[in-house]
C-alpha cells in the first residue's frame, strides 16, 4: 500500500503544479489582449509559450498517475464510484481547456487573437470552477 500513497501523492503534485499554470496562463491571456505596444506584445508571446510548455509535462505526469491510481484501485472499484465517472468528465473538460490553450497561444503568436480581455477573464475562471468540484467530488465522494 505505500507504493500506491506514493503515487497519489505524485498525482497530487502534479496536479498542483499544472494548476499553477492554467491559472496564470489565461491571466497572461487577459494583460495581452489589452496589450497595445509591440514590444511587450513580444513579451507576453515569449512568456505565454514559456509558461504553457513548462506545464504541459505536468498535465501529462496527473494523468499518468491518476491512471496507476484508477488501475491499482480495479475495475470493480471504478464501477462502483459513480463519483469518480462525474469527477473524469470534468477532469476530460480539463484537458480539452488545456488544449485549447494551445490553439489561443498560436493566435496569439500569429497576431490572430480576436477575443477580448473580457472572454479571457471569463476564461480564465473556469478551471477553478472545475477544480472545486473535481476537489469536492474525490473528497466528500457523494455517489
Amino acid at each position: 500500500m505505500s507504493g500506491l500513497i506514493w503515487v497519489k501523492a505524485l498525482h497530487i503534485f502534479f496536479m498542483v503544479a499544472w494548476f499553477a499554470g492554467i491559472f496564470y496562463l489565461p491571466r497572461l491571456f487577459v494583460y495581452h489582449a489589452m496589450n497595445n505596444h509591440s514590444a511587450v506584445d513580444q513579451q507576453f508571446k515569449v512568456m505565454e509559450r514559456k509558461l504553457l510548455y513548462f506545464v504541459t509535462p505536468f498535465a501529462i505526469l496527473t494523468l499518468i498517475f491518476g491512471v496507476i491510481l484508477m488501475v491499482s484501485y480495479g475495475s470493480a472499484w471504478l464501477a462502483a464510484s459513480g463519483w469518480m465517472h462525474t469527477k473524469l468528465l470534468l477532469v476530460t473538460i480539463l484537458y480539452l481547456y488545456h488544449g485549447y490553450c494551445f490553439k489561443l497561444l498560436s493566435d496569439f503568436k500569429h497576431n490572430r487573437n480576436k477575443r477580448s480581455h473580457r472572454f479571457y477573464r471569463v476564461f480564465n475562471e473556469l478551471p477553478v470552477l472545475i477544480l472545486l468540484a473535481v476537489v469536492i467530488l474525490a473528497v466528500v465522494k457523494p455517489y
